[in-house]
């Protein structure tokens, strides 16, 4: 039976799982550099730097990552035409989020003319926010449909309490934890999105970010964690 360690280390070897963890540096340097800014401006230099150095290690983790959205359209985009369409709306998105991310990395390390960064992070944020509204919509319908069915075996277990039943309820509600996180984050990273499409001062308070950040991160934590 795997302990703590052995959890982590499985974690950490995921690609995600790195992810997750750069990305929890990412978001705590930037509110502790929020948070001491006035007072200790050299202490606030060093944790921006750790922010901006987790940011685009993060970028470089993510080197190909479009593919994953579109081989999931290609293996099984939905059981339903309603979920096909979600689907293909949400990995469409996710896509030219991590490919235009390609060239915002380039252009934020100097490869690329950095007058592009601008640019490539618009179209990049613009889709990225764009394939979490259809992917919270689709998480949405599916939670819809599980509490229609655990109230279905709910009712049905009073006369049927047999393993299967009981093991059917327990996957209903640990998919819909699941999901719950699913959203979580991509609210979240919704609300960080919009800072780079609609500058306003909510969105891109260094408090709204660093909590969604972390928000994301952490269900993010809780979704890749191995069992």
């Amino acid at each position: 039976m795997n302990d703590t360690v052995d959890r982590l280390v499985i974690f950490l070897a995921k690609r995600d799982g790195i992810d997750k963890l750069v990305k929890t540096f990412q978001y705590v340097s930037k509110l502790v550099r929020w948070q001491v800014e006035a007072t200790h401006p050299d202490v606030a230099r060093r944790f921006q730097q750790w922010e901006v150095a987790s940011g685009l290690g993060r970028k470089a983790f993510r080197t190909g990552r479009f593919l994953t959205g579109f081989n999931a359209l290609r293996r099984g985009p939905g059981s339903t035409p309603t979920f096909k369409i979600l689907a293909v709306l949400a990995n469409a998105g996710e896509m030219v989020y991590f490919f235009f991310d390609h060239f915002l990395w380039l252009s934020r390390i100097g490869t690329l003319d950095a007058k592009l960064a601008g640019r490539m992070s618009f179209i990049s944020a613009f889709g990225e926010s764009f394939g979490y509204i259809f992917f919270i919509i689709a998480d949405f319908i599916i939670i819809k449909e599980g509490l229609k069915q655990e109230r279905r075996l709910l009712t049905s277990s009073k006369e049927d309490t047999s393993k299967d039943a009981t093991e059917s309820l327990r996957k209903i509600r640990a998919d819909r934890v699941m999901r719950l996180m699913a959203v979580a984050a991509n609210v979240a990273d919704f609300i960080i999105a919009l800072a780079d499409i609609e500058p306003n001062p909510f969105c891109n308070h260094a408090v709204t970010l660093g909590v969604s950040g972390l928000v994301s991160a952490w269900a993010g934590w809780y979704r890749n964690w191995p069992s």
